[in-house]
């Protein structure tokens, strides 16, 4: 315990690992499930670790298989768990801070101006006031759809807006739907609110709340939340294009709808591609060009100390910047007028290269594990778990349980392996007092 105490950091694998077996032994109880029967112990596990890690990837049908207890749980499990990892973030980033040393302390408080030396629970508790006010103003505006246009009866609208406002603020994926969001894909009145609060919860405490406290000089802000703001419009609009280029003529997306449906639709999804997780669309109906986009938005994700997964938006465009400055034969890497330091590249190099060994790693061996499996519906689904998105083109349910559990551990590692990984490597900086001769080994 000592040691632990040593490393605060080692304490985030456990924090999402006891509510992630709590769960799973509440999801196994007989008033979980909608036949009233115990819930086999890989499927309690899978979707307790899936609500948790706030992915959002089901290996049964949500809404026929659980109860309306069950569906309760895993929103409180949903809510916990996005809760957990801003609250994680937060105090990692406080430590991280206090611990290396006053003059990078000082550069860290410059970048990020509310987390350098302040009072830790005005930090979390402005988080919550954030994170249940934007939940609160989606419930309202899609709970209102549902009553007013759709027919449903206040109780249960309101428990619909509630459950899928949680789930899309945390970038979770569940929904009460077994085809998703696919009835709404063109109302503007219940995709559009859901979308916004992915993005909101997906760009980062850090950056949320200098990009709101500095928005009218967009110059000051810290290249952090650059790298993130404008990274994630630059992935949306992108993405939106491409989806809406691709899929314009394809009649079983959005080639039915007309031009507002089609642009609705294909915002929404590139949206919640980035690890919300909803079905707008049918993934499993998109040609195959659209996978390449949809794989890359999830692998790349959200911002740093989100409810997103993926290797984050700031690390992707950081290396970005590391190849443009070496394909010009820069000496330095600069992003708005700031030189990086060379851990941080570092830094990003490592995370980005374990996430694709990682990634590599499990889409062959779910392909071990499977038969008559394709390899691209392999990648997808293992990225989708990896990058906490939750997106599926049916294979998860397809697979054996070895399967499933394998993308269990994927789930939980692509949600506290990032947050862990790099927050060790920030506090294992160490000076040495000497440095070897250098040497330039051929590259190429």
């Amino acid at each position: 315990m000592r040691r632990i105490l040593r490393h605060p950091v080692r304490l985030v694998p456990i924090g999402f690992l006891v509510p992630i077996l709590l769960g799973t032994g509440l999801l196994m109880m007989r008033p979980a499930t909608a036949e009233n029967q115990h819930a086999p112990f890989v499927t309690a596990l899978f979707t307790a670790t899936s609500a948790v890690s706030v992915t959002g990837m089901a290996a049964t049908d949500t809404p026929n298989y659980w109860s309306g207890w069950g569906l309760v749980l895993i929103t409180l499990l949903t809510q916990l768990g996005g809760l957990g990892i801003l609250t994680a973030a937060a105090l990692v980033i406080l430590l991280v801070s206090r611990q290396l040393g006053i003059r990078n302390r000082l550069l860290v408080q410059a970048e990020t101006q509310e987390f350098g030396i302040g009072d830790v629970v005005r930090l979390l508790r402005r988080i919550a006031v954030t994170v249940f006010a934007c939940e609160a103003a989606m419930t309202v505006v899609v709970s209102a759809r549902l009553w007013l246009t759709y027919d449903y009866s206040p109780g249960h609208a309101i428990w619909v807006g509630v459950f899928h406002s949680v789930q899309a603020f945390n970038n979770g994926g569940f929904s009460l739907y077994t085809d998703g969001l696919l009835a709404f894909a063109r109302d503007p009145w219940v995709s559009l609110p859901l979308a916004l609060g992915a993005i909101i919860g997906g760009l980062g405490f850090p950056a949320l709340f200098e990009a709101v406290r500095e928005w009218r000089q967009p110059v000051c802000w810290g290249v952090s939340t650059k790298l993130t703001v404008w990274g994630s419009v630059a992935l949306i609009v992108f993405g939106f294009l491409w989806l809406l280029m691709t899929e314009w003529t394809n009649p079983h997306t959005i080639g039915q709808y007309d031009m507002p449906g089609k642009a609705v639709a294909s915002f929404t999804q590139i949206a919640l591609s980035r690890t919300g997780g909803f079905e707008v669309l049918d993934i499993s109906a998109l040609r195959e060009e659209s996978y390449p986009l949809l794989v890359a938005l999830m692998f790349i994700g959200g911002g740093s100390a989100s409810t997103a997964g993926g290797i984050k938006v700031s690390t992707f465009f950081l290396l970005a910047f590391v190849i443009w400055a070496e394909l010009r034969g820069e000496p330095d890497v600069s992003v708005g007028h700031r030189r990086i330091a060379n851990a941080s590249q570092r830094q990003a190099l490592t995370v980005a290269l374990l996430s694709v060994a990682l990634v590599a790693l499990g889409t062959f061996a779910v392909i071990l594990l499977t038969e008559n499996v394709v390899f691209a519906q392999a990648l997808f689904e293992v990225t989708s778990a990896f990058s906490t998105t939750g997106l599926t083109v049916g294979l998860v349910q397809r697979l054996p349980e070895s399967g499933q559990l394998l993308l269990t551990a994927l789930m939980f590692i692509g949600r506290v392996g990032p947050l862990t990984l790099g927050s060790a490597i920030a506090l294992n900086t160490r000076r040495r007092l000497y440095r070897y001769p250098e040497e330039q080994p051929i590259v190429g």
